[in-house]
C-alpha cells in the first residue's frame, strides 16, 4: 500500500475523517499537515461518537502512530483538552502513539483575541472561527511566533522570545484601548503547560523519513477543503493555510521523491459553512430545507 494524501475537494465537511478512519486499518501512521483546531472530524465507532480537532483520526486505533506535523498551528490547551476527553472515553494516548512536531507554531490566547479584533474591523466579515488560527500563521510568517521547541528553553531565553511577540500584540491592544500583557505572565503560563506537551515532541521530519525507509504506509490527513485554500480558494473567504495535496509534503516533512497518491473526498451535494461565495446555493425553499 502506497502513501496516501487525503484532501477535501469542496469547502470541507466532505467526510475526510470517515475515509481516513477506514484507511487507517491498513496504514502504519497518519499525519495532520495543516490547519489547527478550527476544523473537526466526527467519527462514529461501534455507535460511539468521537470529535477530533487537532488529533489525527488514527488516534482511535490501536498500534497506529498519530503525528501532528509542522504545518499545523497548535493550541496546547485545546490539544490537552482533546486528549483528556478521549482518555476519559477509554482511548489510550501516550508518547508511543502520538508525536508532535517541534516546529509547530503555538496558538495562544492573544491570537484568539487578535482574531476577534480583526473580525470587528472588517466591513464584510470572513466568518472566522475566532480560534486564533489566522493571527498565529501571521506571526509565523512574520518570524515572531513561538513554536513548540521554544518550550524547551530556559526561562530567560523564553522571556525574550515572548517579549518580542508581545511587542506586536500589545501595540494592537493599545489601539483598542486594552491594557498590555506582561511578558512574565505569559511565560509562566507557557512553563505551566510545557510539561504536558513536551513528552510528545520529536523531530517529525526524521520520524517520517525513518518510516518511509522502512516502507511503512503513511496517510496524510487534510483539514478543510480545496476551495478554502489560502492561495487557490475563494479568497478572501478562505482559511489561513494551504489545504491542497502538495501541502502534505511541506507541512508533513516528507520528500517529494516518496511515492504518494492523492485521494480527493467529495460529497453528493455541496454545502458551505461560513461566509463567502457559494456558486450552487439554492436561495429557495429547497435550499432552506
Amino acid at each position: 500500500m502506497t502513501n496516501i494524501v487525503v484532501v477535501g475537494l469542496q469547502w470541507g465537511d466532505e467526510g475526510k475523517g470517515k475515509v481516513v478512519d477506514w484507511l487507517s486499518n491498513n496504514a502504519d501512521a497518519v499525519v495532520r499537515f495543516q490547519g489547527g483546531n478550527n476544523a473537526g472530524h466526527t467519527i462514529v465507532i461501534q455507535e460511539k461518537t468521537y470529535k477530533l480537532n487537532l488529533l489525527p483520526s488514527s488516534i482511535l486505533h490501536n498500534n497506529k502512530l498519530s503525528i501532528i506535523g509542522n504545518g499545523v498551528v497548535l493550541d496546547p490547551y485545546a490539544l490537552m483538552s482533546e486528549i483528556d476527553n478521549l482518555r476519559i472515553n477509554g482511548i489510550n494516548i501516550n508518547t508511543q502513539n502520538l508525536i508532535i512536531s517541534e516546529s509547530c507554531p503555538l496558538v495562544l490566547n492573544i491570537h484568539k483575541e487578535a482574531d476577534t479584533l480583526f473580525e470587528q474591523l472588517r466591513q464584510n466579515t470572513i466568518g472566522t472561527t475566532n480560534k486564533g488560527i489566522g493571527p498565529c500563521y501571521a506571526d509565523k510568517i512574520s518570524r515572531r511566533a513561538l513554536r513548540v521547541c521554544d518550550l524547551f528553553d530556559k526561562k530567560d531565553i523564553l522571556y525574550n522570545k515572548v517579549n518580542n511577540l508581545l511587542n506586536y500584540h500589545n501595540l494592537l491592544r493599545q489601539n483598542f484601548n486594552i491594557l498590555p500583557i506582561e511578558a512574565s505572565k505569559l511565560v509562566d503560563e507557557l512553563l505551566d503547560i510545557a510539561p504536558k506537551i513536551l513528552p510528545f515532541v520529536k523531530p517529525v521530519w526524521k520520524v517520517i523519513h525513518d518510516l518511509t525507509q522502512q516502507n511503512k504506509t503513511i496517510i496524510f490527513e487534510g483539514a478543510q477543503g480545496t476551495f478554502l485554500d489560502i492561495d487557490h480558494g475563494t479568497y478572501p473567504f478562505v482559511t489561513s493555510s494551504n489545504t491542497i495535496a502538495p501541502q502534505a509534503f511541506v507541512g508533513g516533512g516528507i520528500n517529494l521523491s516518496h511515492s504518494s497518491c492523492v485521494l480527493g473526498v467529495i460529497k453528493a451535494y455541496t454545502t458551505r459553512v461560513g461566509n463567502g461565495p457559494f456558486f450552487t446555493e439554492q436561495k429557495n425553499e429547497i435550499g432552506k430545507s
